[in-house]
C-alpha cells in the first residue's frame, strides 16, 4: 500500500495538463486545453483539458477522470502503478517493498509480462559489463561511433551466445518462465527444451509512451548469410507493431516542440539521428508503415517528414506509406538522400548543423516529389504522363479536407501546366468512383458521410451518467462541486422576529434545504458524495472539486468529472473583441441554484402526485380514497406555489 500522504503529494504536485501533454498534442483554448482523442480515430479535437478541476473529458468516446485514471485507461495502469509512475515523474520518493509470494501470484498477466520485459532489459544491458558482452556487443556499439550516453539512454545491450543465459538468469531471480515464453524471449523445440531466442545478438527494447518496454529487436553479428540480420520480438498481449513506433517514447516531446516528426525505416537510423541533435525522429522499425502507426504520431504533431535513401524499390514501396498518411489528414513531405546513403551513415558524415540544414532544405512536398521520381519514367510519353497525373489526383482525392484538396490541385496545376478546372474535373470523377465502389461493398461508415446527416458534435449528448439517474439530482450536485464555497443569500428570522439576509455557501444552502424535507437522493453514488459532504460541513470544511475528482473510489470520481467537464467555453478574447460578455451561470448563481433546489422538489412532488394517481385507479376501499384525494389536493397546492416560484404553467 502507498501510505496515504504520499498519495495526497502526488495529487497536489501532479499537473494534469503536463502528463497528458506527455501523451497527447495539446492546444490553449481559453482556460482549458485541448487536442484529439488519444482513444479513437477522430478529426476534430474533442479531448478537453481542464487545469482549474483537475479534470479530462473525451467528448467521442465518453472517457473522463483525473490525472491518474488518464494512465490507468491511456497506459492500462493499475491505481498503484499509475501513482508510482506520477511519483517517478515528479521525482517523489515512494516507499517500495519486496513482494510476497502471494502478491507476486496475483499480479495479472499484462504486469507480469512487463515485469519480464523489464527484467530481460535489464539482463542485456549487465551484459555489457561482462566480458563476452564488452567483447562483442559493446564493441558493436563503438564501432557504429554510439557514445555511451547514447548507449545508456536506449537502453542497448547484448544477450550471450548460450542457450539459457537469460532463462537461467530468470529463474534464479524467481520469476515465471511462462511469461518470458509468451513474449517471445524464450523459446521451445520440439522435444520440449527452451532456449533464449535472442542468443548472440545485440539488442534494442522497443519502449511505450511511457517508457515501459514492450519488445525487443535483435541484430545477429554474424556473417553467415543464412543467418536473418535482425530477429523482433512476436505479438503479444502487451506488444501490437501496427501500434507501435521505435523510438517514440524519447521523440515525443521534441515532436510536438518542433511540430514535425521524420520518420526513418530502422532503429539504427533512429539512434544516430538522436546522437546528431535530431530527436523527432521514429521508425516503424522495417515494416510497413500502419494507420495505426501513422495516428500515434498525429496525437503529437500533425506534420511527418520521411526520410529515404536512395533505393528505387524502397521509394516506390513508399508511395502507399504517403497516401495512408494523406488519407489521415495528415501533411507529409520527403526528404531523399545521395546515393548510397541514408539517415544512420549521412549523420556520421555530416556535423549536426549540416544535417538540420540538408533535411530543412530538401524537403520536399508529397507532390514534387511523386512527380520527381515519376516524371523520369514517362520519358515525354503523354500516355504514360497522364497516368502519371491521375496517380497524383488519386493521391489528392485521400486528403480529407477539402481547402487542403484545393491548395493541393492549385499545386499540381501550376507543376503540370494543366487548368485547374480540368484537374478538378477528373479528381471529383475519382471521388465519386471511390465513394460509389465504398457503398457498393459496405466499406463506408458514419463518418464517411458526415455531410449527409448532423454531425455528432450538433447532436444531443448522450449523459455519461446513464439514462435512469434522476438529472435534477445530479444537477444540485453538479452546482455543489462547481460553487460549493461561493455564497449565496438565505432569508432568516432573528429573536425579534426580524427578516434579516445571510450569506451561507452554496454547499450548505443545498444540504440544509434536502435536510428540511428529509430526502435522500434515488443515485447511490450521489448520495455517497452527499454523505461526505455533509460529514465535512459537520467539521467547517467544504470539499472542493479535486476532492471528488481525485477521489479513490472510481465511480465517484467519474461521476465528478462527467458533471463538471464543459466541452465549450467562451473566449475571453472573443468577449473583449467584440465588447460582448455574456451572463455565465457564476454571475446569476443565486437565482441558479434557487431554482436547481425548486425544480428537483418539484420533480419529487410530481411523482409522489402520480403515484397516489395509480393507487386510485385500483379500486382502493372509500376510507383510503378519501386519504389519497386530500394528498393530492396537497400535491397539487405545493406544485402551484412552487411553479409561481419558478414562474412556469402548472400541469395539472
Amino acid at each position: 500500500m502507498i501510505p496515504k500522504d504520499i498519495i495526497d503529494k502526488i495529487f497536489e504536485t501532479s499537473h494534469i495538463e503536463e502528463v497528458i501533454g506527455e501523451f497527447v498534442h495539446l492546444k490553449k483554448s481559453g482556460s482549458n486545453f485541448k487536442g484529439l482523442s488519444p482513444f479513437v480515430n477522430e478529426k476534430t479535437p474533442s479531448f478537453m483539458v481542464s487545469p482549474a478541476k483537475g479534470i479530462f473529458k473525451d467528448f467521442s468516446s465518453g472517457k473522463g477522470g483525473n490525472v491518474v485514471s488518464f494512465l490507468m485507461e491511456h497506459e492500462g495502469f493499475s491505481y498503484p502503478e499509475a501513482l508510482k509512475w506520477l511519483g517517478k515523474y515528479y521525482n517523489i520518493e515512494i516507499p517500495e517493498r519486496e513482494l510476497t509470494d502471494e502478491e507476486r501470484e496475483k499480479l495479472n498477466e499484462r504486469e507480469s509480462l512487463f515485469v519480464a520485459n523489464a527484467f530481460a532489459q535489464s539482463f542485456f544491458v549487465d551484459q555489457l559489463e561482462a566480458q563476452e558482452g564488452k567483447a562483442i556487443g559493446l564493441s558493436y556499439f563503438s564501432e557504429r561511433g554510439y557514445r555511451d550516453d547514447i548507449v545508456k539512454k536506449f537502453q542497448l545491450g547484448y544477450s550471450p551466445d548460450q542457450k539459457d543465459a537469460l532463462i537461467n538468469a530468470a529463474e534464479q531471480a524467481g520469476h515465471n518462465i511462462t511469461f518470458f515464453t509468451k513474449l517471445g524471449l524464450i523459446k521451445s523445440k520440439e522435444n520440449g527444451d527452451q532456449f533464449d531466442f535472442f542468443r548472440g545478438r545485440v539488442m534494442f527494447p522497443i519502449h511505450s509512451l511511457t517508457g515501459r518496454v514492450l519488445g525487443f529487436g535483435g541484430r545477429t553479428l554474424r556473417k553467415d548469410k543464412k543467418t536473418a540480420k535482425y530477429f523482433n520480438s512476436p505479438e503479444s498481449p502487451i506488444y501490437h507493431k501496427s501500434d507501435v513506433l521505435y523510438g517514440i517514447y524519447f521523440a515525443r516531446k521534441d515532436m510536438m516542440n518542433q511540430d514535425n516528426c521524420y520518420l526513418v525505416e530502422g532503429y539504427t537510423d533512429v539512434i544516430s539521428m538522436h546522437q546528431s541533435g535530431i530527436e523527432n525522429v521514429v521508425s516503424s522499425s522495417g515494416t510497413a508503415l500502419t494507420n495505426g502507426q501513422i495516428r500515434l504520431i498525429k496525437r503529437f504533431t500533425p506534420n511527418i517528414t520521411i526520410l529515404y535513401d536512395g533505393d528505387a524499390a524502397g521509394i516506390r514501396a513508399s508511395f502507399r506509406g504517403i497516401d495512408l498518411i494523406l488519407q489521415e489528414g495528415m501533411n507529409v513531405k520527403v526528404v531523399l538522400f545521395p546515393d548510397g546513403e541514408d539517415p544512420d551513415s549521412y549523420s556520421k558524415k555530416v556535423s549536426s548543423s549540416e544535417l538540420a540544414t540538408y533535411l530543412d532544405t530538401n524537403a520536399k512536398d508529397f507532390i514534387s516529389f511523386k512527380t520527381d521520381i515519376l516524371l523520369a519514367e514517362t520519358q515525354n510519353d503523354p500516355i504514360k504522363k497522364s497516368k502519371l497525373i491521375r496517380e497524383i489526383l488519386n493521391s489528392i482525392a485521400l486528403v480529407p479536407d477539402q481547402i487542403s484538396q484545393s491548395v493541393y490541385v492549385k499545386q499540381a496545376s501550376s507543376q503540370f501546366d494543366i487548368a485547374e478546372r480540368t484537374l478538378i474535373s477528373e479528381l471529383n470523377k475519382i471521388k465519386r468512383t471511390k465513394f460509389k465502389k465504398e457503398r457498393k461493398e459496405g466499406g463506408y461508415n458514419d463518418e464517411d458521410t458526415l455531410d449527409l446527416i448532423t454531425p455528432p458534435d450538433q447532436l444531443p449528448e448522450k449523459a455519461a451518467v446513464g439514462e435512469n439517474l434522476d438529472s435534477q439530482e445530479l444537477d444540485l450536485l453538479r452546482l455543489m462541486l462547481l460553487y460549493g464555497t461561493y455564497g449565496v443569500e438565505i432569508e432568516v428570522e432573528d429573536s425579534n422576529e426580524q427578516v434579516k439576509k445571510l450569506e451561507v455557501p452554496v454547499v450548505q444552502f443545498i444540504l440544509d434545504e434536502l435536510a428540511a424535507d428529509g430526502i435522500i437522493l434515488t443515485n447511490e453514488i450521489a448520495n455517497e458524495m452527499i454523505d461526505e459532504f455533509n460529514k465535512a460541513a459537520d467539521s467547517g470544511i467544504i470539499p472542493d472539486i479535486k476532492h471528488f475528482v481525485n477521489h479513490q473510489n472510481q465511480k465517484i470520481n467519474s461521476l465528478a468529472v462527467d458533471l463538471t467537464a464543459e466541452k465549450y467555453i467562451v473566449s475571453e478574447n472573443w468577449a473583449k473583441m467584440h465588447n460582448i460578455y455574456p451572463e455565465t451561470e457564476e454571475m446569476k448563481l443565486q437565482r441558479a441554484v434557487e431554482e436547481a433546489v425548486w425544480i428537483y422538489k418539484l420533480r419529487r412532488v410530481r411523482l409522489m402526485k402520480s403515484d397516489l394517481e395509480i393507487r386510485l385507479k385500483n379500486n382502493l376501499p372509500e376510507s383510503e380514497q378519501s386519504v389519497v384525494m386530500k394528498d393530492i389536493i396537497k400535491y397539487n397546492e405545493i406544485i402551484t406555489v412552487i411553479s409561481n416560484k419558478l414562474d412556469i404553467v402548472v400541469a395539472k
